[in-house]
């Protein structure tokens, strides 16, 4: 037996690690837009990254490493992605932490921003060589690394096991816009001073992300930049891998969930629940489709209950799929069923009754077996466009 409790704070308050953010110079008006996170121990290390192509050179840069290597500090700066750089952006990751002016053990360097431009390299390095490694103020390093964010974006629990040990683990993230299944668009760091062995480490992050960060869309577009990135430096000697397990689902599914309704613009988040498919890979199919559709998007920003948008979208995903077994639902406001139209006046307001919420479920049972998966996503207004269309200014 085990229990997670969920507390305030900042994953500095994960034994060892300490972190900070700052204003080198990246944003304008002195906003924070550099940040790190440091271990007095070594950390193993585990991530996973953007199914992107172009993977930007952060990413290239931590593959280069050892399967099995160890790290103790994660720079991460916002405005400027590395990406499309090049071999230079590998080269420049190197200079930056050949000038610093403190000792690191196979430093990882994380970027988000603007996508083909070199980085500012000597505003990154002044501005890495100020950090005091003894700081802990994680709502700083929440701030340093939002490029579009509304609001940061943590998580921290305390797991208590049977014996009487325990363990932490917290995270920050940031992610707005450029969220897609396929590990959404984003940022997030997961620190733990659990005992976790190695081989687990990536067995749990990817099992947890096929429900979390692979189950979100914003806008239906994948960066080059995305990273979930799992520290552990193990100074609890506590460990449980059911609590572990599930404490890390946990925190990436309350990033996650963070993270899409704070898609750009967005005042809607939504959850689209297909059940009662010949499988769940096809569930997860339609599921994905409708938190994907555009049009579907743009009929929750009217607040509009266009059943037709989520039947067209189900039946384009290819699945397995009859109208005359197709049940949709809004919350469990049914506007049709089984091939009927439940959809008069009175039930057309109570479905919009259920829009004009925050967060809601779009529930679709295709009647025809017993496959499952959610998937979330949000609607989409005048506002996404807006940002997007000035977004290197």
């Amino acid at each position: 037996m085990f229990t997670i409790l969920p507390i305030k704070g900042f994953i500095d308050q994960v034994d060892g690690f300490y972190c900070d953010g700052i204003h080198a110079g990246l944003k304008s008006n002195e906003k924070l837009d550099l940040g790190f996170i440091y271990s007095d121990v070594l950390c193993d290390v585990e991530a996973i990254f953007t199914l992107n192509k172009f993977q930007a050179a952060p990413l290239r840069h931590y593959k280069i490493y050892d399967k099995n290597f160890q790290t103790n500090f994660v720079l991460i700066n916002s405005k400027n992605a590395n990406a499309l750089t090049g071999q230079k952006g590998i080269e420049d990751i190197n200079t930056i932490f050949s000038s610093l002016n403190f000792k690191t053990v196979n430093p990882i360097m994380s970027s988000t921003g603007v996508i083909g431009n070199p980085l500012p390299m000597q505003k990154i390095i002044d501005g890495a060589n100020s950090f005091d490694l003894n700081v802990k103020n994680g709502e700083n390093l929440s701030k340093a690394i939002m490029t579009t964010d509304a609001y940061a974006k943590t998580a921290l629990y305390e797991v208590k096991l049977e014996d009487g040990s325990s363990f932490r683990i917290g995270s920050v993230a940031k992610g707005a816009g450029m969220i897609n299944p396929n590990l959404a668009t984003m940022l997030c760091f997961i620190c733990t001073d659990a005992a976790v062995p190695k081989e687990d480490m990536k067995e749990l992050l990817e099992l947890n992300s096929s429900t979390t960060f692979n189950a979100i869309s914003v806008d239906g577009d994948t960066s080059t930049n995305d990273t979930v990135l799992l520290l552990s430096n193990k100074k609890s000697k506590a460990y449980d891998k059911e609590a572990f397990k599930e404490a890390l689902r946990l925190v990436m599914h309350d990033m996650a969930m963070l993270i899409v309704a704070d898609g750009e613009g967005a005042k809607k988040a939504v959850a689209f629940e297909v059940i009662n498919a010949t499988s769940n890979e096809e569930a997860q199919t339609a599921a994905k489709a409708l938190s994907n559709s555009l049009l579907v998007k743009t009929a929750l920003y009217g607040e509009d209950p266009n059943f037709g948008r989520i039947a067209s979208t189900i039946g384009a995903s290819r699945i397995q799929c009859d109208e005359n077994r197709l049940t949709i639902s809004y919350n469990d406001v049914v506007v049709f069923k089984h091939g009927e139209i439940s959809f008069d006046k009175a039930q057309e307001e109570k479905a919009s009754n259920v829009l004009r919420n925050d967060k809601y479920k779009v529930i679709c049972d295709i009647g025809l077996g017993e496959g499952k998966f959610t998937a979330y996503g949000c609607d989409l207004g005048y506002e996404y466009v807006e940002i997007n269309a000035d977004y290197r200014t």
